[in-house]
């Protein structure tokens, strides 16, 4: 699952989750976002053993990744916006941070004076 939610100066907080993967003690969040570093972004096991990281992204763009699994098995989102062919014979995983593609942002509500 991923959740984008528009913040100020043209960024965007994005939670990348990942259901439980049997037997996986580390799984890694891996893309254009990090240069494709299998390391520098590791995700957090929560009490269901789902795996997730948020990351505040420029929008306007698209960005490529997928999961690494223990370093040595590669899983892509089903949740994902879109699919592209990788030089290594797979599909990367693709999140759309286009202004068409985010939700709408949440304008403060007034509280009525009373």
């Amino acid at each position: 699952m991923i959740a984008k939610r528009k913040m100020a100066r043209g960024k965007v907080r994005v939670t990348f989750t990942m259901p439980a993967l049997e037997e996986v003690k580390q799984l890694n969040l891996v893309g254009d976002f990090n240069n494709w570093s299998e390391t520098s972004t590791p995700m957090t096991q929560d009490k269901d053993a789902n795996w997730t990281a948020t990351l505040s992204l420029d929008s306007g763009r698209d960005y490529q990744f997928r999961y690494l699994a223990d370093g040595c098995s590669w899983h892509n989102d089903w949740a994902a916006d879109a699919y592209v062919p990788n030089e290594h014979g797979s599909d990367n995983s693709v999140i759309n941070l286009k202004d068409g593609a985010l939700p709408s942002a949440k304008k403060p509500t007034r509280r009525k004076a009373g």
